[in-house]
């Protein structure tokens, strides 16, 4: 091991903090809800303390956010060159200006109930913005995440696991290491957390546009919590564990076809500066694996020296997620709500998908097509839709694709066009289509073997 200029400082600098993200993030926790991490309990006591503000106080950001992004375009790009954070957080394309305007105006009608009643009824608007919401929710795991996002992503801990896991990640998915920590981050907490984390990692010069996409899309999978939710919904509690692992193998095989088709075989392996070198994680000839970890970790460790600039950086994290992703969520999730409640846009676009279910033998086909592409508007939607149809096969089947599914614009859709990951509205739509088209078969399958 070569840290002969380490002191015991450079090793507790790396040790402590990692420790402390590896419980916050990647510990389960035994609550009387079931297994969660430590940063969700965090977060639903904040949301517990501050429900009957919540949904004001996400209506009051969205609004400052159009209105500070409309003074931005209005006095000019260069205005906030003295503050670089904030001028890429308000400095954007008048895509996203228009975006943010029109968000602000849904939050206003869903929070006085203004306008028509598709905006701010309970299955569409109160589902973002009412108790209990999307909003409140990404609130909350976003100021404590946020916050303590640099444990994970500062201190060494990426250097070290990601040593070790690029023998698996690189040549199974073509992708760095240290992504395990982004899906692991995901699978026990929240999928908004990967997200989050693959942003922050993408904007730090580690991940290339192809890798970032890839990870955001296929990795920032869905927590255990969520899944055992799903599954209840359809009355299929017992399943429980058949059921998680159809879902972990169904994602596994897409994790490995998707990065390697179109459209996330076509990003560019450049990073975000334009720069082809890639994040070197070989490690060198005759090098042992842990000590050469270890080393690494303690290098990236030394370059904190700062407990300012760890919350600082923390804090900004946390206003990049609610300025940058609370509009993105309010606007495309309530119209992808609207849309599906209100429309049969959905119920169409599954029709294509009767004859498919009707060939692998699913019972009830015809309203099984109706659940397998409203999952884009939000996962939950197949699963209530699917809870009436009376095969207990069909209902397996409904709930473990929503779940491998992954994109949806109520929760990580919006999130991830909110976030610098690389990706378009029709992009995420055609991964959402191809993950649909993979792993349905699978879970058809062993639902097969199964009942």
């Amino acid at each position: 091991m070569k840290n002969e200029d380490s002191n015991v400082m450079d090793h507790l600098k790396f040790i402590i903090p990692s420790l402390l993200g590896i419980f916050l993030f990647m510990t389960p926790v035994m609550t009387e809800d079931g297994f969660t991490i430590p940063i969700a309990i965090l977060a639903n006591w904040i949301e517990g303390v501050l429900e009957n503000q919540l949904s004001f106080i996400m209506m009051a950001i969205i609004i400052i956010t159009a209105v500070i992004t409309m003074i931005a375009k209005v006095i000019g790009r260069h205005a906030l060159d003295k503050t670089p954070f904030f001028k890429q957080l308000f400095n954007v394309s008048p895509f996203w200006v228009i975006t943010r305007v029109i968000a602000a105006i849904f939050a206003i009608m869903v929070y006085f109930n203004l306008g028509p009643e598709a905006v701010y009824s309970e299955d569409t608007g109160q589902t973002l913005l009412g108790m209990g919401g999307l909003l409140h929710v990404l609130f909350s795991v976003f100021l404590f995440a946020g916050i303590f996002l640099p444990l994970l992503m500062n201190f060494g801990l990426m250097e070290f696991i990601g040593t070790f896991m690029t023998i698996i990640m690189r040549p199974l998915f073509k992708l760095p290491g240290r992504s395990s920590i982004d899906a692991l981050a995901s699978w026990i907490g929240d999928g908004t957390i990967g997200v989050l984390l693959t942003s922050k990692q993408y904007e730090d010069g580690y991940y290339t546009k192809r890798e970032a996409a890839v990870i955001g899309t296929t990795f920032s999978v869905v927590s255990i919590t969520f899944t055992l939710v799903v599954i209840e919904e359809v009355d299929l509690g017992y399943m429980f564990i058949p059921f998680y692992l159809t879902v972990i193998f169904a994602g596994a095989v897409a994790a490995l076809i998707m990065p390697r088709i179109p459209p996330l075989s076509r990003y560019p392996d450049t990073y975000i500066n334009e720069k082809t070198d890639k994040v070197d994680e070989s490690i060198p000839e005759g090098r042992n694996i842990i000590g050469y970890a270890y080393e690494q970790a303690i290098k990236r460790s030394k370059k904190e020296t700062s407990v300012y600039q760890f919350f600082k950086q923390g804090f900004q994290n946390v206003l990049d997620m609610w300025m940058g992703v609370a509009p993105i969520v309010m606007a495309f999730g309530l119209i992808a709500l609207i849309l599906a409640e209100y429309t049969p846009v959905f119920q169409w676009i599954g029709l294509p998908f009767i004859p498919l279910l009707e060939v692998m033998q699913v019972p009830h086909a015809a309203e099984a097509s109706q659940t397998i592409l409203i999952g884009f508007a939000d996962m939950f939607l197949p699963a209530i839709i699917g809870s009436s149809i009376e095969a207990e096969i069909t209902r397996f089947i409904i709930a473990a694709l929503s779940v491998t599914q992954l994109i949806y614009m109520s929760e990580v859709g919006g999130v991830l066009l909110g976030s610098k990951v690389p990706v378009s509205i029709k992009q995420l739509f055609i991964i959402f289509l191809l993950r649909t088209v993979i792993t349905l078969p699978v879970i058809v399958v062993i639902a097969h073997i199964l009942f």
